[in-house]
């Protein structure tokens, strides 16, 4: 991974088609216009601009589903991964104008001793407050929006672009690309992950898994679902047949991509 949040890798089954999940669960299309809505969705002017023959995949998935794993894989394959939580990171490092801003808003007591962001203490301020969080994300989303596009272009044509975006559905971006990837495991292993990898307790587990758009939200936005829940040779061999998928699919001469 470069310092930009972009990651290039060399060159280098079964999909399941979100379809049949949608159908197995009994999910329809959401409505997800009030989760999109607010002070970010005001800002969203800075629009990911593809050059002709991109491929733009967005890739999501709940909390500890695996979705680095398959981002990971992908770029193994020669995908150009675009890390967004990565890109968080970076338009809030010490010294930046956006961690500038975070303070203005939020209060010096955000600042670690090295004078960087304290994350821990951000997250325990918004989280459960709506109006600080949309804040927040109107300080984040446009200069993370703002860099990814730099990557994206830096790319050059006929790259597949995966932008790796946790929160995907939750900012209204499911319409913003060529591809939706979902990556998906069942509610009680997904539970069970994060329990283990953050060190909570269920009740916190639960309430980050609540904080996000549920899996039947995820499943019916998503063109491709790759079932996380099996040995890693399962997961893999699915990613190399969405890998031949995309680039299999006819080149576009551009993009006039809404995000």
């Amino acid at each position: 991974m470069d310092a930009g949040g972009a990651q290039r890798s060399r060159i280098g089954g079964g999909v399941s088609d979100s379809a049949a999940q949608r159908q197995a669960l009994g999910v329809e299309q959401p409505n997800l216009t009030e989760a999109a809505t607010g002070s970010v969705d005001q800002q969203r002017s800075h629009r990911m601009a593809a050059l002709p023959g991109q491929t733009l995949v967005g890739l999501t998935g709940g909390i500890a589903s695996g979705k680095s794993t398959v981002s990971g894989m992908l770029a193994d394959l020669g995908a150009v991964v675009i890390d967004h939580d990565q890109l968080a990171r970076e338009v809030v490092a010490a010294g930046t104008p956006g961690l500038a801003a975070v303070v203005r808003r939020f209060g010096a007591q955000l600042l670690a001793p090295d004078g960087g962001l304290d994350r821990s203490r951000l997250g325990a301020l918004i989280f459960g407050d709506d109006a600080a969080r949309r804040d927040l994300d109107a300080i984040i989303h446009p200069l993370v929006w703002q860099r990814s596009d730099e990557l994206q272009r830096a790319a050059g044509a006929d790259a597949v672009i995966v932008h790796d975006i946790p929160l995907l559905l939750e900012t209204g971006q499911q319409d913003d690309f060529d591809v939706l990837v979902v990556v998906d495991v069942p509610p009680a292993e997904q539970l069970q992950r994060l329990i283990a990898r953050n060190g909570l307790s269920r009740k916190q587990a639960q309430a980050r898994i609540a904080a996000q758009a549920s899996r039947a939200q995820r499943l019916a936005a998503a063109d491709v679902v790759i079932d996380n829940s099996g040995p890693r040779e399962a997961t893999e061999t699915q990613v190399r047949a969405l890998w031949q998928r995309l680039i299999d699919r006819p080149r576009q001469t551009g993009h006039a991509l809404n995000h």
